[in-house]
């Protein structure tokens, strides 16, 4: 039984939000900086109450070109890492699906070889074999593509060690069952693999999403056409971008806070499913 101090409470509740504190005040000083000019953000001390120029850095921040750098804008910046981060999210879950239910169900030669083989890749991480991945790339004539930037970023150790677990609890009853009615196996796959992974699927596609709009090295290899800068590149291009001129500091912190905002909604409205996904199952 837990004793209910009122001390102790307090005392939890007193770490929790200094430790809120330090994560959240970073943020809190790129929001207001979003919020002034550029000349204000570097008066010694900087403001920390919100200022009055918040639209029009916003609006400099979404539309706005040239000065900041790059020729191209942060909604095209913004809907690239959007589209790179839902296909490497969606061939994650799809390929890692697939390659658990062929380990778990199917019997053929070297099976926990060829499991292991994809469990190892876990340690060839992107930044060991971005070389070869990247002549490989240039030579079949994906740069500045959606292609080559999200295909060599797809396969998945973790994902297919995750599902391939979640499959060994299925009970046998329902393979015997649906064997019975005569399911095919793609039939068992769709019918009733999917539907109990749904809670896992969520919670990896939470993971991958961020994963995927996080991508900096990647992209900044693959990428020489401004037209295909996800936001993340976009940023550091805007810092050094701008030569001997003096940086937009209102407009690069006003894009941070943009670029944060997908990834932030995907986590608030999939929390439930993200948490469940992860203490919960559906059998």
């Amino acid at each position: 039984m837990v004793d209910r101090n009122p001390w102790l409470n307090i005392f939890s509740h007193a770490v929790l939000i200094f430790g809120v504190a330090i994560v959240a005040f970073p943020l809190y000083l790129a929001l207001i900086a979003s919020t002034h000019t550029a000349s204000e953000i570097v008066q010694t001390p900087m403001p920390l109450l919100p200022g009055s120029h918040m639209w029009e850095n916003y609006k400099e921040a979404l539309l706005g070109s040239g000065k900041l750098g790059s020729n191209t804008t942060v909604v095209r910046m913004m809907w690239v890492s959007f589209a790179v981060a839902m296909i490497i999210t969606v061939g994650k879950i799809a390929i890692s699906l697939l390659s658990a239910f062929a380990i778990v169900y199917f019997r053929f030669p070297f099976k926990m070889v060829c499991f292991w083989a994809i469990f190892l890749t876990l340690m060839l991480p992107v930044e060991v074999r971005i070389l070869p991945t990247y002549k490989v790339v240039a030579e079949l004539g994906l740069l500045n593509s959606y292609a080559g930037l999200s295909l060599p970023l797809i396969a998945s150790a973790t994902a297919t060690f995750l599902f391939r677990q979640f499959f060994l609890t299925v009970p046998d009853e329902l393979v015997e069952a649906a064997r019975i009615d005569g399911a095919s196996p793609m039939r068992f796959f769709k019918d009733v693999l999917v539907p109990l992974s749904k809670t896992s699927i969520a919670a990896l596609f939470v993971i991958q999403f961020i994963y995927g709009w996080n991508q900096y090295l990647w992209p900044l290899l693959m990428t020489t056409s401004e037209d295909m800068y996800p936001v993340v590149v976009g940023i550091k291009r805007m810092v050094a971008g701008g030569g001997e001129a003096a940086i937009d500091w209102n407009i690069v912190m006003a894009t941070a806070i943009l670029a944060m905002l997908p990834p932030t909604l995907v986590v608030m409205l999939m929390q439930k499913w993200f948490v469940k996904g992860l203490v919960d199952t559906e059998k």
